[in-house]
């Protein structure tokens, strides 16, 4: 827990017990291989890691949720009766959480609480590991326990059903399920899942997080490409006389490959690249899974650069930030593999790579990323990250 969490903590409650102060952690996650394709209940790959969100919290028997944040400024607080609407902040987070676990359970007790992030920037997942710290919270604070599942779905119902945001079950899976030195590897269509352990001839890597300076938000970017991946489904369902029911029950995943080898060109040709983008990942995902149990990094690498591309220019998303870092990231001795972290509309990428080549890559990445923008000189910068195992409270 950074120490800076603990002094922040102590300077507002500092009355508090220690036997009664508590920690939800939740990490940061990365998706090598099955970006944009878990809201069309594809298979995706997740490491979590050994970054993430911290919340420094007590028990509160009057029904009221405070929370103060170092990463952003105001200070939330509701009660647990009275959640009340979106205010357009990172509040909802902490009261999508509630309202999310509410529809099951009776809260009674809130929390007070200040919550940190370890990494200041976006593309990792940040919202859901807050979300599911809440959530942690909120369950030790009134004597629920959930499972893996059902602590996965109600997180994902809080940033669905409250926040407004259409994110497959990626993020939180990942933070939930992954364990140190093993590949998730998760269907989010029945949520089936393995953890496949690091191979013996897999050589030593690590996870490099480069930060473009540009900050990232979820919007109507993320949704519109959601809804026209959505659209390739039903058009082609159509095409093949495929019963296609409701449309916001429709995914890609519903259509076998054959069927849009047969009628892609029907497509209008923004669903036909989003169509294109969902199957050649799944191909990805599967070749790559098993490239990691046969320890063969190199394959698994070039694998996840295609992705970057793939995205690019199938998906068509990523700022002309990030696709910098991609695209100086290809020339790079001792990168293995690069594409965008999250959505890819502004935050960051991430690349697997040889930790003996740890400081010339930095060098290298800073010094072209900063010719090419050099408004973001004292912003930009680059972590390096180990894999890590899911989300824990204490």
């Amino acid at each position: 827990m950074p120490h800076s969490l603990e002094k922040q903590f102590t300077s507002l409650y500092p009355w508090a017990e220690k036997k009664d102060i508590h920690t939800a952690y939740a990490p940061y996650r990365v998706c090598p291989l099955g970006a944009h394709i878990d809201h069309q209940y594809g298979i995706i790959t997740g490491f979590a890691l050994d970054k993430g969100v911290y919340l420094r919290f007590l028990v509160s028997t009057d029904g009221a949720v405070n929370i103060d944040s170092m990463n952003f400024p105001e200070h939330v607080s509701f009660d647990l009766q009275d959640i009340g609407e979106r205010q357009g902040n990172w509040g909802d987070y902490a009261k999508g959480a509630a309202y999310a676990l509410s529809q099951n359970y009776e809260l009674k007790n809130g929390i007070k609480g200040v919550i940190k992030g370890t990494l200041p920037i976006g593309g990792l997942s940040s919202s859901a590991a807050v979300v599911l710290c809440y959530l942690n919270a909120l369950c030790l604070a009134n004597g629920i326990e959930l499972s893996a599942s059902e602590l996965i779905k109600t997180a994902l119902f809080a940033e669905n059903g409250y926040v407004g945001i259409n994110v497959g079950k990626l993020d939180q899976s990942c933070e939930v399920l992954c364990k140190k030195q093993h590949l998730l590897a998760l269907d989010t269509r029945d949520d089936s899942f393995s953890l496949i352990p690091s191979s013996p001839s897999l050589p030593k890597f690590e996870i490099a997080i480069f930060y473009s300076g540009v900050s990232r938000v979820l919007g109507s970017g993320y949704n519109t490409r959601v809804d026209e991946a959505k659209s390739a489904a039903y058009s082609l369902k159509a095409f093949a006389g495929i019963e296609y029911g409701l449309y916001k029950d429709t995914r890609l995943r519903d259509v076998p490959a054959s069927v849009y080898d047969e009628f892609r060109d029907q497509l209008p040709e923004v669903f036909a690249k989003r169509a294109m983008h969902y199957f050649t990942e799944m191909d990805r995902v599967a070749k790559g899974i098993e490239a990691w149990k046969e320890g063969d990094l190199e394959t698994f690498g070039k694998l996840v650069f295609a992705s970057g591309y793939s995205s690019i220019h199938a998906w068509e998303t990523g700022s002309p930030e990030l696709k910098a870092i991609y695209e100086i990231s290809e020339h790079v001795p001792g990168i293995y593999g690069c594409r965008f972290s999250g959505a890819g509309f502004k935050g960051c990428c991430m690349a697997l790579i040889d930790p003996a080549y740890k400081k010339e890559i930095e060098e290298q990445v800073t010094r072209e990323y900063l010719q090419q923008f050099p408004q973001y000189k004292d912003i930009f910068s680059v972590h390096f990250c180990k894999t890590d195992d899911g989300v824990r409270v204490e």
